[in-house]
């Protein structure tokens, strides 16, 4: 199942909207007959990949799958079925398929075909690589991780004005960085608000150099659309840039940026801003999995305060900036009850906390389907 989650590692970035899929089938005397990943463009599940090119030798073999064999018709046939033609002895699932109308029904299908079946191998590892699909099949939202690199003292950046104008200011450390890059790898869009834009002008790009098959969706919160034309965003759009405003915003700016190949769209206001929920609806229809929210201290909070954050993602660093810097949430916010799945990881010098605020899956701790 190691080998099987590494593989759907790989499926991380091409498989989306799909979830991130992998299948190790492996014979009597232990040697791998066939493995894969699914790729959605390539449009075989894992599974079949793993098959064709087990061939014969899948007679017998035990398939180790880090997703439940679908039992119904899609795009391709269901897998469940693939399965049981090719005479395989065992099926090995690390987790039930999500979607409540699937749940349970492969694993079923399999077993009435008199293939054992076990559920439950490394689930936590392989529903982690699916939280966006689990989260969207489910609510046709996607899945919220609000990620930021923090100082020992709650700041994610210096005062305002004491480093310059449109210069990023990096808290963490490089090897963190490279570790959000992959973050963004795994995302199908990356938000933020028009105060960090003016603020830091980022690019918001993937810079992991892993392939994927949609380029990342880079969006942005601006009520009145101050986003600056100069801005590196609006100067490297290639149709991956969305701004979402209100119709409080002037005709003639959203011209002028769609004329910059932006795509600017109007949405609900709340309190006088973008209302998040219709945000996070559209990006939803839009079939966006895992959103990556790497917002200022307004957005954190309000994202925070909509119950809209799914998953923490916070890199600590050794450093201290001071009162006067920019904390990560302009307003108190208790959130230690609903923290869950406490995680701690070092990075060189910054640590990484991480914690679901919200389970994504429609169970609450057993890795077992139905």
């Amino acid at each position: 199942m190691r080998r099987a989650l590494d593989l759907a590692q790989q499926s991380v970035g091409v498989s989306s909207p799909n979830p991130a899929v992998g299948c190790v089938l492996v014979q009597r005397d232990g040697t791998v007959a066939g493995e894969g990943f699914h790729i959605y463009d390539e449009l075989d599940h894992a599974e079949i990949v793993a098959l064709k090119q087990a061939a014969e030798k899948a007679r017998g073999a035990t398939a180790y799958v880090t997703l439940e064999p679908c039992p119904h018709q899609g795009r391709t046939g269901p897998c469940a079925d693939a399965l049981i033609r090719a005479g395989v002895a065992r099926v090995v699932v690390a987790t039930g398929d999500p979607n409540p109308a699937v749940n349970g029904q492969g694993i079923e299908k399999l077993r009435a075909a008199g293939i054992s079946v076990d559920v439950g191998v490394l689930c936590d590892d392989a529903r982690a690589m699916n939280d966006g699909f689990a989260k969207h099949i489910r609510t046709g939202l996607p899945f919220v991780t609000l990620k930021a690199g923090v100082s020992l003292d709650g700041r994610i950046a210096p005062a305002p004005g004491s480093v310059g104008a449109r210069k990023p200011y990096y808290i963490t450390s490089e090897a963190s960085r490279a570790v959000v890059q992959q973050m963004r790898h795994a995302s199908d869009a990356i938000m933020t608000g028009v105060g960090t834009v003016l603020a830091d002008d980022p690019l918001l790009t993937d810079r992991s150099g892993l392939p994927r098959r949609r380029p990342l969706q880079r969006v942005v919160l601006d009520s009145t659309l101050r986003l600056p034309t100069f801005s590196k965003l609006v100067e490297t759009a290639k149709e991956d840039l969305l701004v979402f405003c209100t119709d409080a915003a002037s005709d003639e700016k959203q011209h002028v940026l769609e004329d910059s190949g932006v795509r600017v769209e109007r949405v609900a206001e709340k309190n006088g801003r973008v209302s998040l929920s219709a945000v996070l609806e559209r990006l939803g229809q839009m079939r966006i999995l895992n959103l990556l929210l790497e917002g200022g201290a307004h957005l954190n909070s309000a994202a925070i305060h909509d119950n809209a954050v799914d998953k923490l993602s916070l890199f600590y660093a050794p450093v201290v900036i001071g009162d006067e810097g920019v904390p990560i949430f302009i307003e108190n916010v208790r959130i230690r009850e609903a923290l869950q799945r406490i995680t701690w990881k070092a990075i060189e010098s910054d640590f990484r906390f991480e914690a679901y605020l919200q389970n994504p899956w429609h169970q609450e701790q057993l890795c077992l389907p139905g």
